[in-house]
């Protein structure tokens, strides 16, 4: 079967270093950090009490009343991130064939804040059990994709991907493969998620995975620093169409770049620690360069997973140069965590937006806070600290890795 080619026409996002992608890219060129005290809710008795949060948001400025209770956050953070994608892409919703265009929307946690707010309000309640009608399509991961499919008449696939931190690049990967073998022309992919919230900062705290720099949150997420002791939670949601190649160019559509490959993998190893020696992670990147059909020496940036623990970021290291070769130290290495925070299963879609920020603007988006080089770390390679780079980037590899042992990679390719 000869597969089609995929591009990517439309971008949008809602972070913590951007309500647009115009925000977000400056600030990723910037070396912004998105960290500061909660306000989703009082973290007092909290060990960590800061987080990467949507700034200046006010929903009543995307969705009337009804609409409001009927989505958790991180559904209403997929619903702006996917309109801004499609509208950015010019998508003429009367002339494309609405059965060729899908969605694939991703979240590790899905609505957990409502199903938080629902139990506490059983537990506080009288005799009789009371809930709302809208507790168990608020709560499930899958209705963001369903509402944008609703929003647009997309009636291609539709489904989620869950796989912890890996899911956005898991749904990134096959929404590339249902439009190469032609079972659809356009798909929206991206991922969302809404976990700055009780029971997640409480969870994470519990496991000694959080940062506890409470007094500088700002400089808390410092992948790679011998400092560092754990990541910061994000939220927010980024967007991206998808389209067939000769589709996209036949009506004049404006291209971002390629995708031209991914590949998935599995540690087989720990529930919540990766592998040592980064096994499952090497396969994941070995198999996504191998179906982009290129030489590891074309990719010049490497968006990592890198989210600030040790157990995280060595390993992945190791094996991006066992991947690469002598050609790590031509690459450059990011984690744009340092800025973002860690947004769980939107990880792999904000990060894919930043690999399409380096190939538009020959910007490499800084690794921002480290001060203090891991000794366990290689010091030749290029890690982008602190300060973005200048440079053409004709390849850009991004990671993404989920509890689980969940790895996934996606290439991405100027055009």
């Amino acid at each position: 079967m000869t597969q089609r080619r995929v591009v990517v026409t439309g971008i949008g996002t809602i972070n913590p270093l951007g309500n647009n992608i115009a925000e977000y890219f400056t600030n990723l060129e910037k070396g912004v950090s998105g960290a500061a005290p909660i306000t989703h809710f009082d973290a007092e008795k909290f060990k960590t009490k800061f987080a990467c949060e949507v700034k200046n948001y006010d929903p009543a400025q995307h969705f009337d009343r009804k609409e409001v209770r009927k989505y958790d956050l991180f559904t209403q953070y997929a619903l702006i991130a996917a309109t801004q994608a499609v509208e950015d892409s010019a998508l003429d919703l009367e002339k494309i064939d609405l059965e060729q265009a899908g969605v694939i929307w991703s979240s590790g946690i899905g609505g957990l804040k409502s199903f938080f707010d629902e139990c506490l309000g059983y537990a506080e309640g009288g005799m009789t059990p009371r809930f709302s009608p809208f507790f168990i399509p608020r709560m499930i991961a899958d209705i963001a994709a369903g509402f944008i499919s609703m929003k647009y008449g997309f009636m291609g696939p539709n489904y989620c991907t869950v796989s912890a931190c890996a899911s956005s690049n898991h749904g990134l990967i096959d929404a590339f493969n249902y439009i190469r073998w032609g079972k659809a022309t356009v798909m929206v992919a991206g991922g969302s998620e809404a976990a700055v919230n009780e029971p997640s900062v409480g969870g994470f705290n519990s496991m000694h995975a959080l940062s506890t720099r409470n007094d500088d949150p700002q400089h808390a997420s410092r992948p790679f620093d011998k400092d560092r002791d754990g990541f910061v939670i994000g939220e927010g949601a980024g967007a991206l169409i998808l389209e067939e190649y000769e589709h996209a160019k036949a009506r004049g559509a404006k291209i971002y770049c390629e995708i031209v490959g991914g590949g998935c993998s599995a540690d087989a190893y720990h529930f919540t620690a990766p592998h040592p020696e980064g096994k499952g992670a090497k396969k994941a990147m070995r198999d996504a360069i191998a179906e982009a059909g290129i030489t590891p020496d074309q990719i010049d940036y490497v968006n990592v997973h890198g989210t600030s623990t040790p157990a995280g970021d060595r390993p992945e290291l190791k094996a991006v140069a066992e991947v690469l070769g002598e050609h790590v130290y031509d690459a450059n290495i990011s984690s744009t965590k340092s800025m973002t925070g860690h947004l769980l299963g939107a990880a792999g879609a904000i990060e894919a937006l930043a690999c399409i920020f380096a190939i538009n603007h020959g910007t490499i988006p800084p690794t921002i806070n480290c001060e203090n080089l891991d000794p366990e770390i290689d010091p030749r390679l290029n890690l982008t600290l602190n300060k973005a780079q200048k440079r053409e980037v004709r390849c850009a590899m991004s990671n993404t890795f989920g509890f689980g042992g969940h790895n996934s990679t996606i290439i991405l390719r100027k055009i």
